[in-house]
């Protein structure tokens, strides 16, 4: 008899165990990049929607403030409103920009700040008829502050960036590494 009370309580455990919630999965270095990423190529849509979004065709020049410090836009972007899309040339200088998400998936939660500038080149898509597809790069750039959920420091300073957007893909190199992510 006195075996089996041992074996009934690790058994207990064991079961009392499995009712606890499965840790997060581990975040490497790829998916710190990718989150990262997903930070910046936010960053710059939220400077576009708050600085050009609205305006007429043409030349574009617009600086606006943002959490700790500010972001100037320069640059063409012209409209083809049959195709539901706009076409941009355009410049990002950003000056100690924070951006935060904070969201249920531990994968698209961040709390970055970037300075650096960034040039953003092709097609914003507004309607099924196109297709976003865009060039983003930056011949350095810092970025600095958490990401993923419980929260990872990330930093880097001085880093390139080449980058492919087609539709909700995203790929290309951050600070030397092979980075990409789905939007």
């Amino acid at each position: 008899m006195r075996s089996w009370v041992p074996l009934f309580f690790v058994m207990a455990c064991t079961s009392n165990a499995g009712n606890a919630p499965p840790p997060p999965p581990p975040c490497d270095q790829a998916c710190q990049d990718a989150i990262a990423l997903r930070g910046l190529r936010d960053a710059l849509k939220f400077a576009y929607n708050n600085t050009l979004a609205g305006n007429d065709a043409g030349p574009q020049d617009v600086q606006r403030p943002c959490i700790g410090g500010s972001v100037h836009v320069f640059g063409t972007a012209t409209s083809n409103a049959a195709q539901g899309a706009t076409f941009v040339q355009l410049t990002y200088v950003v000056d100690h920009c924070k951006f935060v998400k904070v969201d249920t998936d531990p994968l698209q939660n961040y709390s970055l700040t970037f300075n650096g500038t960034f040039t953003e080149k092709g097609t914003l898509s507004q309607q099924p008829t196109a297709t976003t597809a865009l060039d983003i790069a930056s011949a350095s750039f810092d970025i600095a502050g958490t990401v993923h959920n419980p929260t990872i420091d990330y930093a880097a300073t001085a880093c390139t960036l080449v980058l492919t957007q087609n539709g909700n893909q995203l790929a290309g190199t951050m600070c030397g590494r092979t980075a990409g992510l789905t939007l």
